[in-house]
């Protein structure tokens, strides 16, 4: 681990030093923060303040809704000190200035100057009087440069509280120097302070994010800046180096649902240019984009398994969120590991479908570029539509379907209709009775193999979140092959034996029985035990494993990736678990608690030995040809499928006389066709199901009519 430049940390403000404070009125100077201010006539008081619930020394009375203090304090040598930190404990906003220079605020509207008798945004508690740790906020020797000066300074701090009859009002507040030399100048650190990590040299891309202080919301994005130092393969970057690999405006903001709750967070940011315009880029010679996530890998303490997973899929041949293993700096604050990946979105180089746009409502464009998931609401989505079919038994619930890309509010009604129908008819084929002939069952609806390719994946890594939390479909245009594609993988965290319930821990058994396992509303659909009571789907799958065992996930293979990844992570792991002392500590939802990070990645890889091997010996269906077979061109394509006023067939090879059949059998139309590309109008039929046979050709091509 790099030496820090800081050799300790000294006082300079403490909380509970004399202060200068008022109880503000209207007639207080709304310039009181100014140097030239002066405070002489206010009342001295030792901090903190605030209504006297055990964590305040100045009691002032509970009507009022703020208070201000200020601190002069002297700086003996500027040049000594590395690093600042302002630390606030609060209830409930605050605005804090050092030398009439705004530092940072919490809750406080700075759209204008805040008044004496202003309200905070937000409610916050005060958190130092039950042992928690205040908010920190650290400034960068650069910075601290111009907000201090040898002599005398002022810090300057106004507590507002979020209502006017609040029961609490409290301010407490700290300021700190990481001094480079070894004299003793100011006073010692208070009891709960830590020394914080500083992160020098590392092997790993270092990337720098800056809000200006402003807290990271869930939602909407806010402006800040990233720089990513990422120096050849195999050099050393250093947290002095310049930005080289990305260095610009970004707009950022946290993401997740359960991982929201911890206490590292994860981030979804966009690159931007001038004027908050999209600014695609390619970040580690991946496909250029402006959608990025930064993953913090907090739950997870092998640190490694969403990135093995990608891999894994991109090995078997499928698109998977590049990753790149980085360290974060945030707001000159270390924040530990993170994995930087490309969020799930149509574009060149990620999801390989065309993109939809609002216009394209008609023929083959209609029939593609729809981005599906199945997942919890907890984090934003919105249910599109139900599914009219009951998760696999025993569980109860209601399956729905979200749009992910495009967005449901950005998609036309007709686009809406047409991916509704077209996964309803899916459904359907797959529930209906002839659900395993080639023609008339699920199989023309589905891309097979990405689906025997999920199934494996989501088995291999026991994901208690698989099939049902997630999980990802895309369909393609007619003229991509038109079927719905399982994938891609996301969001295996708590895969691999790292979960502690519905045996996530356990090596054996289905994770597509969940709903058995767990009972209660669990929403895995019925597809997985359907297709597999399919015995041609189920000896593919055999097939498929078989294949995939004797080369990208052999023992060998498998085995030296994460040895590969855990010895690219020994030294940033060090770091990670001092900044995050959780190693020997259950986090949700652990099965295993490793004292150091090589027992993590010890029980990694015999969680994962024993595992395949019982898929080995328990794997469906049966083979006897080691490969997928070839999928067979249709010489004819129709299309739209479900069609509104008209069906296109491509590929006659002769003028042809084209008969659509009602699913009763019942003929609902003949038509002659002269030429060998033609036009057949559905206007005058009725919505449903039908079949249309051509002259010649013995095959049923199966048609939904649907006027929207």
């Amino acid at each position: 681990m790099a030496k820090s430049q800081i050799d300790h940390w000294e006082t300079l403000v403490s909380d509970n030093s004399n202060w200068r404070y008022q109880i503000p009125t209207s007639n207080t100077p709304t310039q009181w923060y100014d140097t030239s201010f002066d405070a002489s006539n206010w009342p001295i008081g030792q901090g903190g303040f605030g209504f006297g619930d055990n964590d305040d020394n100045t009691v002032i009375p509970t009507n009022v809704t703020s208070v201000y203090f200020l601190q002069k304090f002297n700086v003996a040598d500027l040049q000594s000190i590395e690093k600042l930190l302002l630390a606030v404990d609060y209830d409930d906003g605050f605005i804090a200035y050092l030398n009439g220079q705004l530092l940072v605020s919490r809750n406080v509207n700075l759209n204008a100057q805040p008044l004496w008798n202003s309200l905070a945004t937000a409610s916050h508690e005060a958190v130092l009087y039950s042992g928690g740790q205040p908010d920190k906020f650290y400034f960068s020797k650069a910075e601290l440069t111009n907000l201090l000066h040898t002599g005398m300074n002022t810090l300057n701090v106004a507590v507002f509280n979020n209502t006017p009859n609040s029961n609490d009002l409290s301010g407490r507040c700290f300021l700190l120097a990481g001094i480079s030399d070894t004299v003793q100048t100011y006073a010692n650190p208070p009891a709960w302070f830590s020394p914080p990590l500083e992160l020098f040299k590392t092997n790993l891309p270092i990337v720098v994010v800056n809000t200006q202080f402003e807290a990271i919301p869930d939602e909407p994005k806010i402006d800040a800046t990233m720089g990513i130092i990422h120096n050849d393969q195999g050099d050393t970057n250093s947290i002095h180096d310049p930005f080289n690999e990305y260095f610009g405006q970004i707009t950022i903001e946290r993401r997740g649902s359960s991982s929201n709750n911890f206490p590292a967070k994860s981030y979804g940011l966009e690159t931007n240019g001038p004027n908050a315009l999209n600014n695609n880029v390619s970040l580690f010679d991946w496909p250029v984009d402006n959608d990025w996530i930064l993953y913090a890998p907090y739950t997870d303490k092998a640190m490694i398994r969403n990135v093995l997973t990608y891999q894994w899929g991109a090995a078997m041949g499928n698109y998977a969120p590049r990753t790149q293993l980085c360290e974060l700096v945030l707001n000159n604050e270390y924040m530990g590991v993170y994995v930087m990946m490309e969020r799930i979105k149509t574009n060149p180089g990620r999801v390989p479908i065309n993109p939809l746009l609002y216009e394209d409502t008609v023929d083959n464009h209609l029939t593609g570029g729809y981005i599906l998931k199945l997942d919890k609401t907890t984090a934003g989505g919105i249910i599109a539509w139900n599914s009219p079919y009951p998760p696999a038994s025993p569980g109860n619930g209601t399956i729905g379907f979200q749009l992910h890309d495009p967005a449901l509010d950005t998609l036309h009604p007709l686009q809406l209709a047409y991916i509704q129908s077209y996964v309803t008819a899916f459904e359907n084929a797959l529930a209906g009775a002839n659900y395993t002939d080639p023609v008339q069952g699920y199989a023309p609806f589905i891309d097979i193999q990405s689906f025997i390719d999920f199934f494996l994946a989501n088995e291999m890594t026991k994901n208690v979140d698989g099939y049902r939390i997630s999980s990802f479909l895309y369909k393609q245009r007619f003229s991509e092959g038109g079927k719905l594609v399982a994938g891609p993988l996301w969001d295996f965290n708590i895969a691999l034996g790292n979960a502690n319930y519905c045996q996530g821990n356990t090596t054996s058994g289905w994770a597509k029985n969940f709903n058995s396992i767990c009972g209660g509303a669990q929403l895995i659909p019925f597809w997985w035990n359907r297709l597999f009571s399919d015995s041609t789907f189920a000896n593919l799958t055999h097939c498929r494993w078989l294949e995939l065992r004797q080369g990208p996930l052999s023992d060998t293979v498998v085995m030296s990736t994460i040895d590969s990844l855990a010895a690219v992570l020994q030294g940033p792991a060090q770091r990670h678990f001092i900044r995050w002392p959780i190693l020997g500590t259950y986090v949700w939802p652990n099965n295993f608690i490793g004292q150091t990070f090589a027992e993590e990645i010890n029980y990694l890889k015999t969680w994962l030995s024993n595992r395949l091997a019982w898929l080995d010996a328990n794997m469906v269906g049966t083979c006897d040809n080691l490969s997928m077979p070839e999928p067979q061109k249709e010489a004819l394509r129709i299309f739209p499928n479900p069609s509104d006023h008209v069906v296109f067939l491509e590929g006659l090879e002769k003028p042809s006389c084209v008969r659509i059949y009602h699913a009763t059998g019942a003929l609902a139309a003949s038509v002659r066709l002269s030429s060998y590309t033609s036009a057949i109008s559905t206007e005058s039929l009725p919505n449903g199901m039908y079949y249309l046979q051509v002259d010649g050709n013995p095959t049923l091509f199966k048609l939904l009519i649907l006027h929207l």
